[in-house]
């Protein structure tokens, strides 16, 4: 299998209209199982793994377009044109991706415990970090507490033990790189172009994708709908097998009716859902134009294109956190030096191409285990973990500061780097 193409499954009726379904981060195509008897009784089913997932082959994307384009390149091979397509979780995002990249090849969408930005650039890398130094086997026993609700799990041993075992069987640097591409993900300012009818689907006990993130994707794009779906988490499909589909089919049926494709394909009748469907939430408020005024007015002086490229990586490899507080802290005094740093340092130094971002962090170590900067040390240890670097590794690179740097210096190096190696690799719960 190329690496520009997805694993991928095909069921249902061969001149049957498309719909393709998009898994959950960490699990397999098998959790649209439930499905299918009643999806392919209209529709050409094709399921996709992501890479790693299941038995797809570990050739890792490192963002969410790169994961939509391999899925094109898929449906192309297969001579698809237009389709419907469903996705769950990061799924929902490469749907989400397509709409706005691909608008004349997607005839409607449906996006179940979805959103348009999934928590924060920095939670994904920390769990990066803890993938990297204990395995997959931490995010997987903690996996069904958030993808089930509790009843749910109680009373289907079988169905929580098969979550578990197909999240320890992905191959963990596939896993990591979604993490990265979810961080990296945003298309808040963008679903106003989302052009296709679109069904958003939540359970009302998902604290992944809280009903929250779900009344945002409906109030930002132009012709959606929400369907809550009563005491159910994270992963619906597999909770409330029944009402997902549906759902889906009432969608689906509906939005080929209205927005037929070439071939024209008529409605098909299905049962209206046991979910509840509300109405699109009214819009946000827009900011004030004072307050928006203002803002451009303090900062275009100061940020150019080096400022902007330096900003980005300074988030990446420090966390949007600690750049917040940087900048917060920044007054008429301080302000200068943080653009400085950020413009120089971020913008000129980290984004050269002669050095990846590892590198840099094993020669940033060494000189400040040399200079005695122990703040910047502690620091520079968080993001040399996200950088990629593993704890024997950063043990390494400070055994042979010993050396060439001193005893004394590498020892409360050792120190400080303990102690911020312990509090980020530690998984929670």
């Amino acid at each position: 299998m190329s690496e520009k193409t997805l694993q991928h499954r095909i069921d249902g009726p061969d001149d049957a209209p498309v719909l393709v379904l998009g898994a959950s981060l960490g699990t397999t195509w098998h959790m649209w199982d439930r499905q299918i008897p009643e999806l392919t009784r209209h529709w050409r089913v094709i399921r996709f793994d992501l890479p790693g997932h299941g038995g797809s082959p570990a050739h890792a994307a490192s963002s969410i377009a790169e994961l939509a384009d391999r899925l094109v390149a898929t449906l192309d091979l297969l001579g698809v044109e237009r389709f419907g397509y469903a996705g769950c979780n990061i799924g929902g995002a490469i749907g989400l991706q397509l709409a706005l990249t691909r608008p004349h090849r997607v005839t409607s969408l449906a996006l179940v415990s979805s959103s348009s930005r999934y928590g924060t650039a920095d939670a994904w890398r920390q769990r990066g970090v803890v993938i990297r130094t204990n395995g997959l086997d931490p995010i997987a026993r903690t996996s069904p507490e958030h993808w089930f609700t509790a009843g749910f799990a109680g009373a289907q041993p079988a169905i929580v033990e098969w979550a578990v075992q197909m999240v320890r069987t992905t191959d963990p640097g596939c896993y990591i790189a979604a993490c990265e591409a979810l961080a990296s993900y945003d298309v808040r300012s963008s679903l106003s172009r989302v052009g296709v009818p679109t069904l958003v689907v939540v359970g009302s006990e998902d604290q992944v994708t809280p009903t929250s993130d779900a009344r945002s994707l409906v109030a930002g794009i132009p012709d959606a709908s929400l369907a809550l779906v009563p005491g159910t988490s994270h992963l619906a499909p597999v909770e409330q097998p029944s009402a997902v589909t549906e759902l889906l089919i009432r969608h689906f049926t509906t939005a080929w009716h209205d927005k037929p494709g070439p071939a024209g394909q008529p409605a098909l009748g299905a049962a209206a859902p046991k979910a509840q469907i509300a109405p699109p939430p009214p819009p946000p408020p827009a900011a004030p134009p004072a307050a928006i005024e203002s803002g451009l007015t303090k900062q275009e002086p100061v940020r150019g294109g080096t400022y902007e490229a330096g900003i980005k990586v300074r988030r990446e490899v420090l966390g949007d956190a600690h750049v917040d507080r940087a900048e917060a802290a920044a007054d008429d005094f301080t302000g200068d030096f943080q653009d400085f740093i950020t413009r120089y340092a971020w913008g000129e130094t980290w984004t050269r191409p002669g050095l990846d971002r590892r590198t840099r962090s094993i020669i940033t170590l060494t000189a400040l285990v040399a200079r005695g900067h122990q703040e910047e040390l502690a620091l520079h240890t968080r993001a040399a973990l996200r950088n990629g670097l593993t704890p024997t590794e950063i043990k390494e690179v400070l055994m042979h500061t010993a050396v060439y740097c001193g005893v004394p210096a590498a020892n409360s190096a050792f120190s400080v780097a303990q102690r911020v190696i312990k509090e980020e690799t530690t998984p929670e719960g």
